[in-house]
């Protein structure tokens, strides 16, 4: 599945993968510095009506983000910092993927090794300033 979009689309491409992919709760993003993972993932969980602020865990590695009742509705994890994969084992990464709710991670490609079987696998390309392409995998 391949979707193109801007700034001004995001919210209709976050509901569709949504939409597109509810048996699943881990989505993976791979993109380059800059490419809007943080800001894709802002979309979801906007969709996803998170009563919380959303911002890139780059320092804290995880967010934890609550539904307007409280409840944990997503954990959002930023990978990018962990100089090993077994650093993800110290985080209680185990715990999170068996946690009933959604995951999104950023720098999937440095945990390689612990993505549940169900990942989503989203990869943005860059197409201009304003445009982005998305391409999806479940492999």
């Amino acid at each position: 599945m391949e979707l193109i979009y801007n700034e001004t689309q995001i919210g209709v491409v976050a509901k569709e993968l949504l939409k597109s992919f509810l048996p699943f709760s881990c989505f993976a993003f791979h993109a380059p510095m800059g490419a809007g993972k943080t800001t894709l993932i802002r979309a979801l969980l906007h969709v996803l009506e998170s009563k919380d602020d959303v911002s890139s865990p780059s320092f804290s590695i995880v967010n934890e983000y609550h539904n307007k009742k409280g409840e944990l509705l997503a954990y959002h994890f930023d990978f990018y910092r962990l100089q090993d994969e077994m650093e993800a084992l110290d985080l209680g990464i185990e715990d999170y993927f068996s946690a009933k709710c959604w995951i999104f991670m950023e720098w999937p490609e440095n945990i390689s090794s612990f993505l549940p079987e169900n990942t989503v696998h989203i990869t943005i390309r860059i197409l201009d300033d304003l445009s982005r392409k998305l391409t999806l995998s479940t492999y």
